[in-house]
């Protein structure tokens, strides 16, 4: 299992403004966002005590935020600054920080508009995402898929949009694997259930068009990685029967970072120079020791 247990023993979050300790906060029950999924977050990470493209994740809160109608009552400079007090606060070099905003519980109905927006950002560890994950994982087929953009807010990561990819990867691992692949509502191939997927074909990159889904910002650096590699990367429309055609196969997001993928159903794939050299060129950039214009 991928999830992350963390110890909440100790520690504070930064909730409205202040620290308060883990165990100190409190959401109350009829929270709209409990109920109706009105809430939006960023899952970022922390290297070497740096968040990150953490602007790049600040300003994706409060755009999906305005997706989702309402306003966060906290700049984009101001939750940089919080994201920076909290990671701090935990005392870890290397984090996983998550930032959401939500919907609170003075009015209780479908409508709510009227309700506090509140703001709350956590730090803890979090090592790999996948366990091995050099070896590549293995995928199965979701049967859930990804709504069409006039049925969902699909560029806002807004929390409602998870549910589908919560019962898609509880699936899979029931089933003995890591992740699932989703399609979308046309049939083609969209997403894993928390990360944008690429393929590998005769030296090339080929990878979905996020028109219904999310355009990930660890997608965009990896692109951006290939590119600088003079790695030719086509974004298209990508069909289940190409799976066999493609010879490796990886998946990017905040927290699974660049995880190679060794099968997907009855199709397998081998990590090779492509994967291997990006899941590099990614540590490296993280970690510092590459600089690479964003």
């Amino acid at each position: 299992m991928s999830g992350t247990a963390y110890d909440d023993r100790d520690g504070y979050i930064w909730m409205d403004g202040e620290f308060v300790p883990w165990r100190d906060t409190k959401v109350h029950v009829l929270t709209h966002a409990l109920h109706y999924a009105s809430s939006v977050f960023e899952g970022e990470r922390a290297y070497n005590g740096k968040i990150f493209r953490s602007l790049d994740h600040s300003r994706r809160l409060h755009n999906s935020a305005e997706i989702m109608g309402f306003d966060i009552p906290f700049t984009v400079e101001q939750i940089e600054e919080a994201k920076r007090e909290a990671l701090a606060k935990s005392g870890l070099d290397s984090a996983y920080v998550r930032a959401i905003a939500w919907r609170g519980s003075e009015m209780m109905g479908v409508s709510a508009q009227n309700n506090t927006i509140h703001l709350a950002i956590a730090a803890w560890s979090w090592g790999d995402y996948f366990k091995d994950k050099m070896k590549g994982i293995r995928m199965t087929h979701a049967q859930w898929r990804r709504p069409a953009p006039d049925t969902a807010p699909c560029h806002a990561k807004a929390a409602g949009l998870y549910m589908i990819c919560t019962l898609s990867k509880h699936s899979a691992e029931r089933d003995g694997y890591a992740d699932a692949l989703m399609l979308d509502y046309r049939g083609q191939v969209a997403e894993a259930t928390g990360a944008n997927i690429f393929f590998v074909r005769d030296g090339a990159l080929h990878t979905p068009t996020p028109d219904c889904f999310l355009n990930g910002l660890t997608r965009q650096t990896a692109i951006k990685l290939a590119k600088e590699r003079q790695i030719e990367v086509i974004e298209r429309a990508i069909m289940p029967d190409e799976l066999p055609t493609f010879s490796e196969c990886f998946i990017t997001g905040s927290a699974a970072e660049i995880t190679p993928v060794a099968e997907i159903g009855a199709h397998s794939y081998k990590p090779g120079q492509i994967s291997e050299a990006l899941v590099e060129d990614y540590s490296n950039l993280v970690n510092g020791k590459l600089d690479v214009a964003l």
